[in-house]
């Protein structure tokens, strides 16, 4: 990697952050690519200087941002894109000349992973389990861009289901929005659902390593199983749905498709998605 006084720095900025994938995704993009962009992460506390920072700075190209941040950052903003205003939510910042410019492609790097499958969410009913951030980015871009029959959220605080099924249910299309609990209506909306979304962490690698929210019983073949955690690579969810002949669509493929719309974001240039692949499982299989 060649670094010079023309290099063009992105970074991801979080609370933790010392977890993220990203450097190793963007950098092995850039270098694939032939672009002169480097790629670093930083713990971040203070938002507002950090943007004034990157503002500041010319050759401070793109950001990623990632929990806490994604909400705290919007008041520094120049200009807000469609869907993060929608959404409430920012994970991507591209530097055009001292303005800043948010968009969130959280919900089109799942809409990109579903197409890529070849899953077509136009008259299907689609079943979210959470009812957190990742969940609520991915349904207002499912809500935007495809016109599934029914859409329907699962969660533990009817509060926030609530909220979030209002939200949605108040977007132009007309798509039948639905609220129900986690704990109660399982059983009955997987019989109702052909699209299940996983948006919790059950699953995740180290704290709920081995959980799943769905009895393999409930799996059916016809159901298309999308689970968003991507530590491990392969859930016990995404394990037990193979065996039921589910198709499957693993979180990495969402974290790529996120990561390639933010590569060509902030370099106008498309994104080498296989050399990113490669980055991101051999990432994944040297952290677990």
């Amino acid at each position: 990697m060649l670094i010079d006084t023309a290099t063009q720095l992105c970074a991801v900025i979080g609370n933790p952050v010392r977890h993220s994938l990203s450097p190793a995704i963007h950098n092995a993009a850039f270098q694939a690519a032939g672009l002169n962009y480097v790629y670093v992460a930083f713990r971040v506390e203070d938002v507002r200087a950090c943007l004034a920072g990157m503002r500041a700075c010319q050759g401070f190209r793109g950001m990623s941002v990632t929990i806490p941040h994604k909400t705290a950052v919007i008041p520094y903003l120049d200009e807000l894109e469609p869907m993060a205003g929608a959404v409430g939510s920012v994970n991507t910042i591209v530097n055009e000349n001292g303005r800043l410019i948010g968009s969130t492609t959280d919900g089109l790097g799942a809409l990109h992973a579903l197409a890529d499958a070849g899953v077509n969410l136009d008259g299907r009913r689609v079943l979210f389990l959470g009812a957190g951030g990742a969940v609520r980015s991915v349904a207002f871009a499912f809500l935007d861009r495809a016109r599934p029959a029914r859409l329907t959220i699962l969660g533990r605080t009817a509060v926030r289901v609530k909220a979030l099924v209002d939200e949605l249910a108040a977007r132009p299309g007309g798509v039948n929005v639905e609220a129900g609990d986690l704990r109660v209506d399982l059983a009955q909306a997987m019989a109702e659902h052909d699209v299940v979304i996983q948006g919790t962490p059950a699953g995740m690698y180290p704290e709920w390593m081995g959980d799943t929210l769905v009895p393999e019983q409930l799996l059916r073949p016809e159901h298309v199983v999308f689970d968003m955690v991507y530590r491990p690579i392969k859930t016990r969810l995404i394990r037990e749905a193979e065996d039921a002949g589910c198709q499957v669509v693993l979180g990495l493929e969402m974290l790529l498709n996120q990561a390639a719309l933010q590569f060509e974001l902030w370099t106008n240039a498309p994104a080498p998605a296989n050399d990113m692949r490669k980055a991101l499982v051999n990432a994944l299989e040297k952290d677990l």
